[in-house]
């Protein structure tokens, strides 16, 4: 983020009572832009390079905003807590922040060794996906509470940013299983699996249970504004994750139950499989209907906003999930729909970027 801004910009000269959670958005689109290059089953040149460039640019971009948003949480103590107490359609972006963190971190492991060092690359992964994981829990509880207890909602007003809070275990999920070879033998890699797959579970029945009130909020009232249409994509996040995590899962099985014997392995591997192309099939299905949707509204002229970047990281998902499954199939058809999916996150984020480094310098963002 500190990028993006003019070179005589400052965190002392912005205004930044509007730097909302919202803004961890950026941060997630961009660093799962570099993860998802990373893991491509296909080696082009210069896909190295992209991964290191894309993912360091996330690193300075969460850097930044956990400045301006600890200078924020300073000056607006108070703009934040009636943001997260009273504006419902703000507070579910809590669950960004968590997500970035985790993003970013499982950047570390996988892309940054070259440019960090292995010992620190780990060490960075694991304070963030530990961080980003009591925070998502946190999120996850603490945002269906308020929703049932304080903010004023109407389930046929609903729309696909309440998914957002519980989205964020799913993220913790997928990238854990990652750190299991890192941990001692025994108990510990065993914990760590355990943990991923009840926060899959967790994520998953909380999605599927908000899904159907999502649904009926879209139908019954349609979206409140224009420059929300790329909210449709968000329906694809917890969609492309679990597909992604049962993948993650079946790999770190052998390796934190060495006990369960082949087997095990092999009908996790099968489970994942099975999951992920009947997932994958329904979110392609979403992801026709969110692209036409969102051609409308730009022929309509949607103006651009922070909601552009709901266009990046759901879509990494599905990129990251067809990667996994060409992995784990070997057919050919998930390779290119990886391929496909990443030219199209590609071709999104460069225009979310572009469109906010210019928001920035022009004053209109914040």
């Amino acid at each position: 983020m500190a990028t993006l801004l003019a070179p005589r910009t400052t965190l002392r000269s912005l205004d930044l009572s509007r730097l909302g959670p919202n803004w961890y958005a950026a941060v997630m689109g961009t660093a799962i832009t570099g993860n998802a290059a990373a893991a491509l089953p296909v080696d082009v040149p210069g896909r190295t390079a992209l991964a290191e460039a894309v993912w360091t640019l996330s690193l300075l971009m969460l850097a930044a905003l956990l400045a301006g948003r600890a200078v924020h949480l300073t000056r607006h103590r108070e703009q934040a807590r009636r943001t997260l107490l009273e504006d419902p359609s703000a507070a579910v972006f809590y669950g960004c922040p968590p997500m970035a963190l985790l993003a970013v971190g499982y950047g570390a492991l996988t892309v940054g060794g070259p440019l960090l060092g292995t010992g620190p690359a780990l060490a960075l992964d694991v304070l963030l996906w530990t961080v980003g994981t009591g925070y998502a829990l946190v999120v996850a509880a603490g945002l269906p509470y308020l929703m049932i207890t304080r903010h004023r909602l109407s389930a046929l007003e609903a729309n696909p940013t309440w998914l957002l809070p519980v989205v964020a275990p799913m993220v913790s999920a997928a990238l854990g299983p990652a750190l299991v070879p890192h941990l001692p033998a025994g108990a510990a890699r065993q914990a760590l699996l355990y943990g991923c797959v009840a926060m899959f579970g967790a994520s998953l029945l909380a999605t599927l249970a908000l899904l159907p009130v999502v649904l009926g909020g879209l139908l019954h009232s349609k979206l409140p504004a224009l420059v929300l249409t790329p909210s449709l994509f968000l329906v694809l996040g917890p969609l492309g994750q679990s597909t992604t995590a049962v993948h993650q899962f079946a790999d770190a099985v052998p390796i934190a139950l060495p006990g369960a014997g082949p087997g095990a392995a092999a009908a996790a591997r099968a489970l994942a499989e099975v999951y992920g192309v009947t997932v994958m099939g329904f979110a392609l299905l979403w992801l026709a209907v969110a692209l036409v949707a969102n051609l409308r509204a730009l022929r309509a002229e949607m103006p651009f906003a922070m909601t552009w970047w709901a266009f990046t990281f759901p879509v990494g998902t599905l990129v990251t999930g067809a990667t996994a499954l060409a992995r784990h199939t070997g057919f050919g058809g998930f390779t290119a729909l990886a391929a496909a999916l990443y030219l199209l996150l590609l071709a999104a984020w460069a225009v979310a970027l572009a469109r906010t480094a210019t928001g920035l310098r022009a004053g209109r963002l914040l």
